[in-house]
């Protein structure tokens, strides 16, 4: 009997152990489900193992025995610490991966953890890109990141069929390390932005104008923006619900203060937006999504929230 065009097709890629099922992880490894990819995951909460099996994922009980037989190893979790409980130690990534693995981190950490990863995964044998993405949820689930990776280009190469299931913009930025600076930089970006948008609304909204309008012109002028289309609905409907929680945003921002300030590179918009972020996150907002900021420019501004 032959085998099914989609089992043809896993034969001929390499086996995914998928480390980290959460808001970007889970719609990501599914995606890589559905290009046809063997995917074999863990994470600590049962009902992200039980979507995955639906999704046709295989569920793993540890992390040594998601990665044990893999060919590519990708993590996406929340930050540095967490990047080195799976990676470091006798049940981690790098004692039970075996020699000749490619080690993907597609979380957002600091370009020191990065580097330091690849250097100590390289005694092993196993070869490490960085590769953050941005995008959001949305993103994630409808395959459309961009994916900025540090590493070797030969690795970045064989690599690339794999990021274009997962995004639409694919660059390597550089050696270890240059993917999560990157990363840092549009966070930057990102926060800043979104804190204009949200002044503006606030702006709009007390001088009267007819909110859904202005922002409708807004984003086919200059002041247009991927953030600004992303975001317009939680705006306008005050809807918070995080798919990217201000604790990572916050994260995020202490991760490309202190890098800027190791280069030193003066971030003065940048400073103050993360100490926005940070209040919102003191005020009780951190699970929020990082539109929220909205909500702290109306405290400022005495509007009720």
């Amino acid at each position: 009997m032959s085998s099914s065009p989609a089992a043809s097709a896993r034969k001929d890629r390499p086996s995914i152990a998928w480390i980290g099922l959460g808001i970007m992880g889970s719609p990501m490894s599914e995606n890589l489900v559905k290009a046809g990819y063997d995917v074999t995951g863990f994470t600590l909460e049962q009902d992200k193992l039980d979507r995955l099996a639906a999704a046709g994922g295989t569920p793993a009980g540890s992390v040594a025995e998601a990665v044990r037989d893999a060919d590519v190893i990708i993590t996406m979790v929340p930050a540095s610490p967490q990047v080195e409980a799976v990676a470091y130690g006798p049940d981690g990534i790098l004692e039970n991966a075996r020699p000749g693995a490619l080690f993907i981190d597609m979380s957002s950490i600091t370009p020191g953890t990065s580097v330091g990863l690849a250097r100590a995964a390289a005694a092993k044998g196993i070869r490490v890109l960085d590769a953050p993405v941005s995008g959001g949820e949305a993103g994630a689930v409808e395959a459309v990141l961009s994916i900025m990776v540090g590493g070797e280009q030969a690795d970045f190469d064989a690599a690339r069929p794999l990021f274009e299931a997962l995004g639409r913009t694919v660059v390597r930025c550089g050696p270890h390390g240059c993917g999560q600076t990157v990363k840092a930089a549009n966070q930057l970006i990102v926060a800043v932005n979104i804190q204009a948008c949200a002044e503006a609304v606030v702006f709009l909204e007390k001088s009267g104008v007819d909110l859904a309008a202005a922002l409708d012109v807004l984003a086919g002028g200059l002041a247009g923006s991927t953030v600004l289309t992303r975001k317009k609905g939680n705006f306008l409907g005050r809807d918070f619900r995080p798919g990217f929680r201000v604790d990572l945003h916050h994260k995020d921002m202490g991760i490309v203060t202190d890098a800027a300030r190791a280069v030193g590179a003066a971030l003065p918009v940048g400073a103050v937006v993360a100490q926005l972020v940070a209040s919102l996150r003191a005020q009780g907002d951190g699970g929020l999504d990082h539109s929220a900021l909205l909500r702290a420019v109306e405290r400022l501004s005495g509007t009720p929230v």
